[in-house]
C-alpha cells in the first residue's frame, strides 16, 4: 500500500477539458520523512513511519528528539504508519507526490468536524413527532419512547439518541487525482475530504 500525509489547504472547483466544472479539494501533501522502518523480524510486520510538517524543538520531549535524530531528520508534528509500504524505503528517505499520477483513483483518510451535542434529527434524521395537533407542543424534535416497560425495564444498548456527533475517523474513496503540483508538493482531488481546512488527511492508493 502506498501512502502520504497531508494538510487540507481548502476547496475550489476547476474546469476540465470537455468543458465541465467540478469540485475539488486542494492538500499540501508532502514531503514527509520515513522516521521509522519496522520488519517482521523486529516487529512482527513489515511497515514505514511517515513524519510530516515541522515542529519546533521547544515542543518536542527528549524521548522524541532522539528517535528523529536516529532518522536524521527534524521534528515533525504528524507520525503515521503505513503497513507493506510498496516501495524500499531507509531511515531519512523522503516521500513526495510524485508516486501520483493525473487520472489515478485515491481513498483520503481524515476526521470528520465536530458538531458538539446534536438531537436525534440531525444526528440520526429522525423526522420527529410530525403533527402537530392533537395535544402535541414542542415536540416536533423529541425522540419519542426509548424502552419497554416492565420487559425488560432499560434502554436498549444501541438505542439511536441525542449525543455527540462528528470529530471520527472517516475515508473517502474513488477520490480522482485532477491535478498533481510538484513543485509546490500541491495535489487537486474531485469531491470533498473530511475535515476541517488545516487537518491533517491521509492519501492512499
Amino acid at each position: 500500500m502506498k501512502g502520504i500525509i497531508g494538510k487540507k489547504i481548502g476547496m475550489t472547483n476547476i474546469f476540465l477539458e470537455d468543458g465541465s466544472l467540478v469540485p475539488c479539494t486542494i492538500i499540501e501533501a508532502g514531503p514527509c520523512v520515513v522516521t521509522q522502518v519496522k520488519t517482521e523480524e523486529t516487529d512482527g510486520y513489515n511497515a514505514i513511519q511517515l513524519g510530516f510538517d515541522e515542529k519546533s524543538d521547544k515542543n518536542t520531549n527528549k524521548p522524541m528528539k532522539a528517535h528523529f535524530k536516529n532518522a536524521k531528520t527534524t521534528p515533525k508534528r504528524k507520525l503515521i504508519e503505513f503497513r507493506d509500504f510498496d516501495f524500499e524505503k531507509e531511515l531519512g528517505d523522503e516521500v513526495t507526490i510524485d508516486m501520483f499520477e493525473v487520472g489515478e483513483f485515491v481513498a483520503v483518510v481524515g476526521r470528520s468536524k465536530g458538531k458538539g451535542f446534536q438531537g436525534v434529527v440531525k444526528r440520526h434524521n429522525f423526522a420527529g413527532v410530525g403533527m402537530a395537533t392533537h395535544g402535541q407542543h414542542n415536540r416536533q424534535r423529541a425522540p419519542g419512547s426509548i424502552g419497554m416497560s416492565s420487559t425488560p425495564s432499560k434502554v436498549l444498548k444501541g438505542m439511536r439518541m441525542g449525543g455527540r456527533m462528528g470529530g471520527e475517523r472517516v475515508t473517502v474513496k474513488n477520490l480522482e487525482v485532477l491535478k498533481v503540483i510538484t513543485e509546490e508538493s500541491l495535489i487537486v482531488i474531485s469531491g470533498a475530504v473530511p475535515g476541517a481546512i488545516g487537518s491533517y488527511v491521509i492519501i492512499k492508493k
